[in-house]
């Protein structure tokens, strides 16, 4: 694979709120989207885009926050067996706490919107966030309901079965959300949303980002249910592994021309974008009447954890989309990172830093 450019792409371009955000583009054309405001350019993949003195439109993920507990174990248990585990501990996760960490390692400015119980798993949730850089200034605190868990049974080859529990990620949220909570979706530069909180949320924050202009990934993990038409209407990319897009669409994934048909079937569900994530055969972006795009995946000796691998894809896919990369470079960017987070035990802190995934593209 060759190295991704790390040159300034072309600068943001103020457009009108009404004109569409999924034009068709060139693969190596830089994206642009409409926003409410006109923001200052952004330099690509800089080591630190953070400590830029103009504000930048930032990251807002919408989404779950779970305590993942971990056990260890050199496979899965038969019906009606136990079997011991190696270790077992604690961490922070949840596919969006999963997602927003990973904004903010990469030193992108990102705000976790989410709910969290009062108990120590809500405190090791908002701490691992906040250390992570974070804004939590939308995280809302419930009585009503314990802090999202799952049980993570991580196998020796690095692959894992999850159970989840939803907690306070499926209870407790208001029947609309705050002006405050909608407010900080329209002025974002992308939202990120999952299926581990409730549909009436995801419908409510891509509505009020899509009337702001502001493109919205739908990562399909989480509840095992149809998406409703609603909320597709107002999403600008769906990414499914191909697992959930087999789910989704009922049509085999066994090979990338099945692949192709399933994601051609998700745009006549009317979804312009999909991005699959194909594990250790890499990913592929689909773009209603264009070519697929292939990337591969950025192969490594030693896996130890795939758990937050499919997280840290989306949000530096997001994160690069974002910065006005081209959806190549998105798409290698996305790749290294999640190589990076396969080599490290737990979700959060498997997640790597913008360094650190340079340094990697760098040595491609």
């Amino acid at each position: 694979m060759n190295t991704a450019t790390l040159s300034q792409p072309n600068l943001w371009q103020p457009i009108t709120q009404h004109q569409s955000t999924t034009s068709s583009l060139n693969p190596n054309q830089t994206l642009r989207f409409t926003h409410k405001r006109h923001h200052p350019p952004l330099l690509c993949f800089s080591v630190n885009p953070s400590q830029s003195q103009s504000p930048t439109p930032p990251l807002v993920v919408v989404g779950s926050a779970n305590a993942d507990i971990y056990v260890e174990i050199d496979r899965l248990p038969k019906e009606g067996e136990t079997i011991s585990a190696k270790t077992g501990q604690t961490l922070a996760g949840g596919k969006g706490a999963n997602q927003a960490a990973c904004g903010g390692k990469l030193s992108y400015p990102t705000y976790f919107v989410g709910q969290i119980g009062e108990d120590a798993h809500g405190k090791l949730i908002a701490e691992a966030l906040g250390n992570g850089g974070v804004r939590l200034d939308h995280l809302a605190t419930v009585g009503s309901a314990p802090t999202g868990h799952a049980v993570v049974m991580l196998q020796s080859d690095g692959q894992n079965s999850i159970i989840i529990v939803g907690g306070a990620n499926m209870n407790g949220w208001p029947e609309s959300l705050s002006d405050e909570n909608l407010g900080v979706v329209r002025n974002a530069g992308i939202v990120l949303l999952q299926r581990e909180i409730p549909d009436s949320v995801n419908i409510q924050v891509a509505k009020a980002a899509k009337s702001a202009g502001v493109p919205v990934i739908l990562d399909v993990g989480g509840v095992d249910a149809p998406i409703p038409q609603e909320l597709l209407n107002f999403v600008d990319i769906l990414s499914p592994n191909e697992t959930e897009l087999g789910r989704l669409t009922g049509l085999p994934v066994d090979s990338f021309d099945e692949i192709t048909e399933a994601a051609l079937k998700c745009h006549k569900m009317g979804v312009k974008q999909v991005l699959v994530k194909l594990g250790t055969k890499g990913s592929a972006l689909f773009v209603e009447g264009e070519e697929p795009m292939k990337q591969p995946a950025v192969l490594v000796e030693t896996v130890l954890d795939t758990t937050g691998a499919g997280d840290t894809f989306t949000a530096a896919f997001a994160v690069a989309l974002v910065e006005g990369k081209s959806r190549k470079d998105c798409l290698q960017f996305a790749a290294a990172a999640a190589s990076l987070c396969v080599q490290v035990k737990g979700a959060i802190p498997s997640m790597p830093d913008r360094k650190a995934v340079l340094d990697l593209l760098q040595s491609l």
